[in-house]
């Protein structure tokens, strides 16, 4: 028989009642005891001293005794670098013979900082996600069905269905979201099937750069969008003439991995096809049908592939090639810019109450500002630090674009226009523009943004407000909104 440990925590409102519990717990279940134990600032030996994490404490915890930092593997990711970094930089009162802490080492046994040093590391964050890949793909292949070679009617019904497919996938986004409302002129000539009927080279870009990202994930199983993603690129290679390469070995090591756990009966119904796939040419005479067939036959079979894990023990002896001892990499490196330094701080505090002030739309106050100063001109920098970076911008300002307004604040702030049900559709959408703009800038000074997309995807202003008193009002908003973030 198979045990499960049940590990349980407890959210208790102070160390007393944590103790009752333990008490209490202990009594219940004296065959359990040394199982639970109280976890808080009172622990006398403040243990753990090691923490060995794997993704856990490397970012979004806040742990300011942390003195060392050992880096034992590849980070390719820049933000996520700087934030395993940060676990570091938080200050600690009284920490090592109640000296406070005032400085921490990194042992980075693995390159890190050269890595980043020689290059910009991979953009993570900007990666085509999988959903968004198969629809570039399948649009892909909706453009190349255009050839005159494709003009039979299984190809062009299947053509008509990827079109079908892909205007559904369209209309689903959500045309509020700010992603969204960036990129709406494409999501307006994208979701109808019409405008599908003679797609150019340039559509396929365009598609790919504009659209292709904001696409949703569906419910579907990971495994079997990656194996969508395997067939269309079949298909495409198909259609231009290209050769499969990797693509068809990766389709055999799959179909392989299904056939070694053939006792599914799901895999069972689809016996017959692998066999065909794996014991004959079938793939290697496959036409654009035989891989869709493939693709809709076997992708919610791709669940049950063995996950094959392969891990090597070794017991080498290590031989210390190289150390270098850097001082203050920190200062050396991303943080010595008075810039850099400054929009890395107030990431890092926006629970100060001057910079929550500023996000939540609260005028500040001539000491506001004097504490503003006190964190930039002295702080973080100098005020010539400041000056040579931004000029004369006023520190509230600057702060508001760096942290943006909170979204509830700047409805709040329009409310009185948001919730006049005299106003029509299109004045609604154009306000509701304005708060997005400002939720994402901080502040909106630019007023020339209004001659452009999406403020004008309905009409000009003078087209949208024909009566100037409404839209005076409107003005009065940003205005007050931008007074808000200087004293």
């Amino acid at each position: 028989m198979v045990r499960s440990l049940v590990r349980l925590s407890f959210l208790q409102k102070n160390h007393d009642h944590a103790e009752k519990i333990l008490e209490i717990f202990n009594k219940d279940y004296p065959h359990l005891n040394g199982f639970t134990q109280v976890i808080d600032n009172r622990i006398p030996n403040k243990l753990p001293q090691i923490a060995i994490s794997v993704d856990m404490m490397d970012t979004g915890i806040d742990v300011p005794e942390v003195l060392n930092l050992v880096f034992f593997k590849k980070v390719l990711s820049k933000s996520k670098f700087w934030q395993m970094i940060g676990r570091g930089t938080r200050l600690c009162p009284g920490l090592v013979d109640g000296e406070d802490k005032s400085k921490f080492y990194i042992f980075d046994f693995c390159g890190n900082f050269e890595f980043f040093r020689m290059g910009e590391g991979r953009p993570t964050a900007n990666m085509i996600a999988l959903q968004g890949a198969v629809f570039n793909l399948e649009f892909q292949i909706a453009y190349k069905l255009q050839d005159i070679n494709s003009q039979v009617n299984r190809l062009i019904a299947y053509r008509n269905q990827l079109v079908q497919m892909m205007t559904g996938k369209v209309k689903e986004l959500n045309r509020e979201n700010f992603a969204v409302r960036q990129h709406i002129k494409y999501v307006d000539l994208y979701s109808s099937e019409s405008n599908y009927q003679a797609l150019t080279y340039e559509d396929t870009l365009l598609v790919r750069e504009e659209l292709a990202p904001l696409i949703l994930p569906d419910s579907d199983e990971a495994s079997a969008v990656r194996f969508d993603a395997l067939m269309y690129g079949l298909e495409l290679a198909q259609l231009a003439g290209k050769k499969y390469g990797r693509l068809k070995s990766d389709l055999f090591d799959k179909v392989g991995g299904i056939a070694t756990v053939a006792n599914i009966p799901e895999i069972l119904v689809q016996k017959e096809l692998i066999e065909r796939i794996l014991n004959t040419d079938y793939v290697e005479r496959a036409g654009i049908e035989d891989f869709e067939h493939i693709r809709d036959s076997l992708r919610n079979l791709m669940k049950y592939l063995p996950h094959r894990k392969v891990r090597y023990d070794t017991d080498f002896s290590d031989d210390i090639l190289d150390i270098q001892w850097n001082e203050s990499e920190l200062e050396n490196d991303e943080l010595k810019n008075y810039k850099a330094k400054a929009e890395y701080y107030i990431h890092q505090h926006q629970d100060n109450i001057v910079i929550a002030k500023l996000r939540t739309n609260q005028p500040l106050t001539h000491f506001d500002v004097e504490s503003l100063e006190e964190i930039l001109w002295k702080e973080v920098g100098t005020k010539e630090d400041y000056e040579q970076e931004y000029g004369q911008k006023p520190l509230g300002e600057f702060v508001r674009s760096i942290v943006g307004l909170d979204m509830n604040a700047a409805k709040k702030a329009f409310s009185e226009f948001l919730e006049d049900t005299n106003l029509d559709s299109k004045q609604i959408y154009f306000v509701n523009q304005i708060v997005e703009y400002i939720v994402h800038n901080g502040m909106m000074t630019d007023l020339s943004v209004f001659q452009e997309s999406p403020f004008t995807d309905q009409g000009s202003i003078v087209d949208i407000f024909t009566d100037l008193t409404v839209w005076s009002g409107i003005r009065k908003v940003i205005e007050k909104i931008n007074a808000n973030a200087v004293a």
